[in-house]
């Protein structure tokens, strides 16, 4: 009785964590992390793992849902998704041999720069982008997110979204559906490669993820639904929220 309960417990959190990540276009990951750490007492890269297993079915759905209702640029994102997949096997490979401490500490700083990067973004709001998406560009940047999403487990489309939106100037939905289309290859490459070097509770990941296929098109529904400026300073709050509760573990 008491394992149906946690398995219960464990779908419910999932669906939460699923309505998040279709809001803000990250799959849920993000705040996963620090929930499994903090909840379950798994260390970093435990964390980072298992909460990929939630990540890459949301990823896959939220895609799906993004671009029903405003066409994802598949040509950009494949690009984006095919320098994303090399680097994010390099990113995991540097997390699994860091101890657990500094990966945490590492994650808190990188949440801080996502922060103040996206505030920023607000503050130069109705300029013109600093650059276009050209090859080269979406290239690049799909190099970085791929290796920041292997090294953090967020599959880089925490990283993608604000430059997409800011620098290359999409639109903060557009830049999200695209992040999401590049995402999901390279969350299944470092799935599998956290898989494979044992970092990952497959008991806590998957009833985390039925709950997130159960919830995540309510996040893709109201992400739709919000004002922009609200949207990206929700999503500043998110990320400033996990900060918060990673340090006080």
């Amino acid at each position: 009785m008491e394992s149906l309960f946690t398995l219960l417990m464990d779908v419910v959190l999932g669906a939460v964590l699923g309505v998040v990540g279709g809001l803000f276009g990250i799959g849920g990951g993000l705040i996963a992390i620090p929930v499994l750490a903090l909840l379950f007492g798994l260390d970093q890269q435990l964390a980072q793992g298992t909460a990929l297993v939630m990540v890459v079915p949301n990823v896959l759905l939220s895609v799906y849902k993004y671009n029903q209702r405003n066409r994802i640029d598949w040509q950009r994102a494949a690009l984006l998704a095919g320098a994303g997949m090399v680097s994010a096997l390099a990113g995991t490979a540097l997390a699994v041999s860091l101890d657990a401490r500094s990966m945490r500490h590492g994650f808190i700083g990188f949440l801080l720069l996502l922060v103040l990067y996206n505030l920023w973004q607000l503050y130069r709001r109705g300029q013109p982008p600093l650059t276009t998406s050209s090859r080269t560009g979406l290239g690049v940047l799909g190099l970085v997110a791929g290796l920041v999403g292997g090294l953090f487990g967020v599959g880089g489309a925490v990283i993608a979204t604000p430059i997409l939106a800011g620098v290359m100037g999409l639109t903060q939905v557009a830049a999200q559906g695209m992040s999401l289309a590049m995402a999901l290859p390279t969350t299944g490459v470092t799935l599998a490669s956290y898989a494979w070097h044992g970092e990952v509770a497959w008991h806590v990941g998957l009833p985390l993820a039925l709950g997130g296929l159960l919830s995540v098109s309510w996040g893709v529904r109201l992400a739709h639904q919000l004002p922009e400026r609200l949207l990206r300073l929700l999503f500043c709050g998110f990320l400033l929220l996990c900060a918060v509760l990673l340090a006080l573990r």
